[in-house]
């Protein structure tokens, strides 16, 4: 041993890691180090590497216990992330397919507050320039918008109201 603090008869600690590979709160914790994920999304990771003896459930539960899973934290960063691209109803969509509750989305919402907060003329700007000259052109912006998540009644009232 080359370290100066370690004497000569110390050893390095020993560290147990099953015969297949590392475990499952190794690989749990090298998954929320790369980024944010719902309890049901690090459920469905892990599900196939679970080893006989271990306990997918209370690795989950010891995470969340610790706070390094939390689906409301989850469900914000992802619409602070998207707002700018998507519109609400489809980033409650992405975060229902990720296993996130009404309520946790809900609360995201309200938690990400105005930076949050889908800007539909933001977003129809990166794709057109001018208003629809006629039917054709509106009915092509409004599959665009309610494409991008937002409701058809708020794109009808932006395309038909005054900027």
């Amino acid at each position: 041993m080359a370290w100066a603090f370690m004497s000569a008869t110390s050893k390095p600690a020993e560290v147990v890691v099953p015969p297949g590979g590392s475990s499952l709160k190794a690989r749990a914790m090298r998954l929320l180090a790369r980024r944010e994920h719902s309890r049901a999304e690090l459920r469905r990771k892990l599900a196939p590497k679970v080893m006989e003896g271990e306990d997918l459930e209370a690795v989950l539960d010891d995470l969340a216990a610790r706070g390094w899973l939390s689906d409301a934290r989850y469900a914000e960063q992802s619409i602070r992330a998207k707002a700018r691209r998507y519109g609400p109803i489809k980033l409650a969509h992405a975060l229902r397919a990720r296993g996130v509750d009404e309520e946790t989305i809900a609360a995201g919402f309200r938690a990400a507050g105005a930076d949050g907060a889908s800007n539909l003329e933001g977003v129809w700007k990166t794709r057109f320039k001018a208003l629809p000259a006629d039917d054709r052109e509106r009915a092509s912006q409004v599959r665009f918008l309610q494409g991008r998540g937002f409701a058809l009644e708020d794109v009808l009232r932006f395309l038909k109201g005054p900027r």
